[in-house]
């Protein structure tokens, strides 16, 4: 019997968000809104 385990992609979707929120909360913590703003609109 051949079993295959379809693994989804949410748990890497999941993460990349968590770890983008993470970044764009450190700028936020340490910068002033300018630069959040400033590196929002270059992720995008």
């Amino acid at each position: 019997m051949d079993e295959n385990v379809q693994k989804s992609c949410w748990g890497v979707t999941v993460w990349t968000v968590l770890v983008l929120g993470g970044m764009l909360a450190l700028v936020m913590l340490f910068a002033d809104a300018e630069t959040a703003k400033t590196a929002v609109t270059v992720v995008r």
